[in-house]
């Protein structure tokens, strides 16, 4: 009977948790729905007498696609590079006996404790001297030096857990340092890329600042700048602003979905093979 009460406690902070953790999404949908005259009540009103999709329509008809499609080709470039560049990092610092391969690593650490700001004025500079303004070449590479530095610390920890010995093994039989990598740890350190991804694509896709410094016309605005279209000094369209953010937050959920999905298997395959 004890058991039982402890199990059933148990299913229920579960369930208070997944509830209050999902509430604000059901908010946001539900006032993305909701027309103007049930907007602002002093009741709040959970249940949408007459519900409109006018807004979705009109951010599909408007800027909305586009601005989709500038913000998913830099997330995933971003996503992709930092992984490539974060493990062979990661790899260098845990498998190199580097002299400064400790000081390097506190290095790395500061620099995530700079602010945004701090580079703005910096990247500007060289991107305008490089012809790299209003490309996605030009952002992706900004926002690699707001993801690379912390995803190399998370990998470089992946990496010292795998066991050397497996590698040892692999050069023995002949194959070279870069296909050690790519056949030994590269499988291995799938949770570790799996995290690493989820911390660049979300970093990548919420970013503002550079975004909006760095990318001047509209054909190629990001989806934060366009949100902040929303709000003014004397107005803000929350209706507006839900159904925007509705949309912004798709990619970033099923992209979550899908790397957790990966990262259990790399967790399992590791468990296997360690």
């Amino acid at each position: 009977m004890t058991s039982l009460l402890r199990r059933g406690a148990l299913y229920l902070l579960i369930a208070v948790i997944v509830l209050t953790s999902l509430f604000p999404f059901f908010w946001m949908l539900v006032t993305s729905i909701k027309p103007d005259s049930e907007l602002f009540t002093r009741t709040p009103r959970f249940i949408v007498t007459s519900p409109t999709v006018e807004r979705y329509t009109h951010l599909l008809d408007g800027n909305i696609p586009t601005q989709f499609r500038n913000s998913l080709i830099v997330a995933v470039a971003t996503t992709v590079l930092t992984g490539f560049i974060a493990l062979l990092a990661g790899y260098a610092l845990a498998r190199y006996r580097l002299r400064t391969r400790h000081i390097l690593t506190v290095v790395i650490l500061v620099t995530q404790l700079l602010p945004q700001t701090i580079l703005v004025i910096p990247l500007f500079t060289l991107f305008r001297n490089a012809g790299m303004l209003n490309t996605f070449q030009g952002l992706t590479l900004s926002h690699l030096a707001l993801t690379v530095g912390l995803c190399t610390f998370m990998l470089r920890s992946f990496v010292v857990e795998i066991p050397y010995e497996l590698e040892e093994a692999a050069l023995v039989d002949g194959a070279g340092r870069l296909r050690t990598v790519w056949s030994i740890v590269f499988p291995l350190a799938w949770p570790g890329l799996a995290a690493s991804s989820v911390y660049a694509f979300i970093t990548s896709w919420n970013e503002l600042m550079f975004s909006a410094t760095y990318m001047q016309r509209p054909e190629i605005e990001t989806l934060p700048v366009a949100l902040q279209q929303y709000f003014s000094s004397y107005y803000t369209d929350w209706g507006g602003v839900m159904a925007a953010s509705a949309i912004f937050t798709i990619p970033v959920v099923i992209f979550f979905l899908l790397v957790q999905k990966r990262l259990m298997q790399g967790m399992a395959s590791g468990a296997m093979k360690g």
